[in-house]
């Protein structure tokens, strides 16, 4: 197709989508209303009642409303189900998956969607690629460390400790800098973390099993969406895959597996963006570059035991200026 018809096509869909948020269903943001209460009553009714429920029930549906509490924190940082950053925020400020405070989440994630930086790791923080002079300092183990996270087994069990890991030593060198933003970010998610706990204790359920058996697989879930879902590429939208994943998959990580239309219309909310793709599917998939997997099963089956390639970042041509 040429760059022209698919530069119209494009401006086709954009018409379509600005058409579509005038209707009241995206207006109201009514979906999202739904299911912030529908996470955060599933969430604090399910420990409330973690002893009627039984403990591997309660388990799973906290494993569920934890990984889906995530995926509406991105949804937030998105400017739905407001338009007041602030009172996104707030919908999305409580640590019910521990690990993150969400102002660190929303700026490296907002740094994430400059685009033109899409991939490059010393530019896009969300990056699974290694600039190639860090690369060549790595120590063998290192290597291998880094190919095993880079199987599937090894993005769920392993990648969340790495993270984790990344994490704290990023919060230890907030403070050791006397970095005020990130620590005031720190300090506050601190105090929430607190209440947090203390609402697990209140519940008589255990903070560490929490921790271990519901936080760490939540966070394990994230990075099954997340597996190979940016490439390096010359054509920026080429950089994002497009999953056709199952019902539960884009229910629990409302609906990210389309994730080229996301990148390509980041104002869209979750419960627009499979209409967007269906409406003109072949159109995205030519314009991604054919950068399609039918379901996560399919990443499954290829790197169960093989590494995915995302090691050194291989750069991109001078012709679009985004050469390393």
């Amino acid at each position: 197709m040429a760059k022209s018809t698919a530069g119209w096509l494009h401006e086709q869909q954009r018409d379509w989508v600005r058409q579509r948020a005038r209707s009241w269903l995206w207006r109201s943001e009514l979906p999202t209303w739904m299911l912030i209460v529908a996470i955060y009553g599933g969430w604090f009714a399910t420990l409330a009642f973690w002893q009627t429920l039984g403990l591997l029930p309660a388990t799973l549906l906290l494993i569920w409303f934890t990984t889906w509490y995530m995926s509406l924190q991105h949804e937030l940082i998105h400017g739905h189900p407001t338009r007041y950053p602030r009172v996104n925020q707030l919908l999305g400020l409580m640590p019910l998956a521990i690990w993150y405070p969400y102002g660190l989440y929303r700026d490296a994630h907002l740094a994430h969607h400059r685009t033109h930086l899409l991939t490059q790791p010393e530019d896009d923080p969300e990056s699974y690629y290694i600039p190639e002079w860090r690369w060549r300092r790595y120590a063998p183990w290192q290597r291998k460390l880094i190919a095993l996270r880079n199987t599937f087994p090894g993005r769920l069990l392993l990648a969340p400790a790495l993270d984790i890991i990344q994490l704290v030593g990023g919060m230890l060198t907030s403070f050791r800098q006397l970095d005020r933003r990130a620590m005031a970010m720190w300090i506050v998610h601190g105090i929430l973390l607190a209440v947090t706990f203390a609402w697990l204790v209140h519940c008589e359920f255990s903070i560490l099993y929490f921790v271990l058996a519901v936080s760490y697989p939540a966070l394990a879930l994230t990075k099954v969406r997340s597996f190979l879902e940016h490439r390096a590429d010359n054509d920026l939208l080429a950089r994002s895959v497009i999953n056709e994943a199952s019902l539960p998959w884009r229910v629990l990580f409302l609906n990210l597996n389309y994730h080229s239309v996301h990148h390509d219309l980041p104002g869209v909310p979750w419960y627009g963006l499979r209409n967007v793709y269906l409406r003109d599917r072949a159109s995205y998939q030519q314009r991604n570059g054919g950068f399609l997997v039918r379901g996560y099963g399919e990443w499954l089956r290829h790197f169960l035991c093989r590494s995915v390639n995302v090691n050194v970042h291989p750069g991109f041509s001078k012709a679009n200026g985004n050469e390393q």
